[in-house]
């Protein structure tokens, strides 16, 4: 707190009304401390999510080159030999790689809603009623994703014939993508 006193007066009351002023959050606003209004929530394109997820798919790359190598040097100069010729390793590097791509997604749904790609899309995920999604359906939901998108991104292209523009993954998650307004 040492740092509040060397905000001017003015603000400092500012921030002291605010009922947001003892929970700074670098990334902005959370969902947790607001509700979506489901009335007038749009429901994205198909198009609009693909773009989105090659979007998080460029940051991932650059996310799991950085995990591989925190793991796959120490490995190599340990062992001296590469971690792809043994079974058990390998298979466990992309267990491991798979977890970091979970937690990348889960952090960012649980954490605002929005991936760096879903932000440029702007495209939000939320629960069904329109409240903040949770850790558990996070997990839930990146879970069911990669099981719509295995069978030729049939669970995404769902979201054509649904109703609601659900797809598999946010049907079985209870969560939903909605399409923000443009800000002015």
């Amino acid at each position: 707190m040492a740092f509040v006193s060397r905000i001017p007066g003015a603000v400092r009351s500012a921030l002291a009304a605010s009922p947001e002023a003892n929970s700074f959050n670098p990334c902005g606003p959370t969902l947790k401390t607001m509700s979506f209004d489901l009335s007038k929530a749009q429901k994205p394109s198909v198009l609009r999510r693909i773009g989105a997820l090659f979007y998080d798919a460029l940051l991932l790359l650059a996310v799991l080159m950085v995990a591989n190598a925190i793991v796959v040097i120490p490995y190599e100069v340990i062992n001296g030999h590469p971690i792809y010729e043994s079974f058990v390793p390998l298979t466990l590097m992309r267990l491991y790689l798979l977890g970091v791509i979970g937690a990348f997604y889960v952090y960012f749904w649980t954490h605002g809603g929005q991936t760096l790609g879903m932000k440029a899309w702007r495209l939000q995920v939320i629960a069904q009623d329109g409240e903040a999604v949770g850790v558990n359906a996070a997990v839930k939901r990146f879970v069911w994703s990669i099981l719509s998108l295995i069978p030729a991104g049939l669970g995404l292209w769902w979201s054509l014939f649904n109703r609601q523009g659900l797809a598999w993954h946010d049907s079985r998650s209870n969560t939903r993508v909605v399409l923000l307004p443009k800000s002015a």
